[in-house]
C-alpha cells in the first residue's frame, strides 16, 4: 500500500482553523496546465485565492484536487487546483499558516490555452481588491515548510 500524503489533510486543517478563528484562508498556488483559474489573475506563474466561505461556493477539498466556484470581476469561475500545486495556505489577517514544497512534475495539461475557464455571469456585485501581502514579516516568517 502506498503512503498517502499529509498535505491535503494539513490544508483542510488550516482552512478549518482559519474559519473557526474568523480569519480569511488564502491559498497560494503554482499555476500550470492542470490548474483551472482565470489566467488574467496569475502573476509570475502563481495565484493567491481566497477560499473562505464568503468567497467560495461548492468548495470541495479532496486529497488530489481542490475545486470550487468564485467570482472574479463579478463573473463566476470554476476553479480547480491540484493539491500538488498548493504552495501555501495562510490567514490573510496575520500570515499564519503553512508553506509546502512543490515538486515540478509532468505537466500533462500544458497545452491548455491561457484563457478563462467556466465563465458564467451571475451578478455584477463588486469584487474585493486583490489579496494583500501577508502581515508583518511576510508569509515565510510565519510558515513552516512541509516536504
Amino acid at each position: 500500500m502506498s503512503e498517502i500524503s499529509t498535505k491535503p489533510y494539513l490544508i483542510r486543517a488550516i482552512h478549518e482553523w482559519c474559519v473557526d478563528q474568523g480569519l480569511t484562508p488564502y491559498l497560494a498556488v503554482a499555476v500550470d496546465g492542470r490548474t483551472m483559474v482565470p489566467r488574467s489573475f496569475v502573476q509570475d506563474g502563481q495565484i493567491v485565492l481566497n477560499i473562505g466561505p464568503d468567497a467560495t461556493q461548492s468548495l470541495v477539498m479532496g486529497n488530489e484536487l481542490i475545486a470550487f466556484q468564485a467570482r472574479f470581476s463579478g463573473v463566476v469561475q470554476n476553479i480547480s487546483v491540484p493539491v500538488d500545486n498548493v504552495t501555501a495556505i495562510y490567514a490573510r489577517e496575520n500570515g499564519h499558516g503553512m508553506a509546502f514544497e512543490v515538486v515540478p512534475g509532468t505537466d500533462e495539461g500544458d497545452d491548455v490555452p491561457d484563457s478563462d475557464f467556466g465563465t458564467e455571469v451571475v451578478d455584477e456585485s463588486p469584487v474585493s481588491d486583490p489579496p494583500p501581502e501577508p502581515a508583518k514579516g511576510g508569509l515565510r516568517s510565519h510558515l513552516k515548510l512541509v516536504k
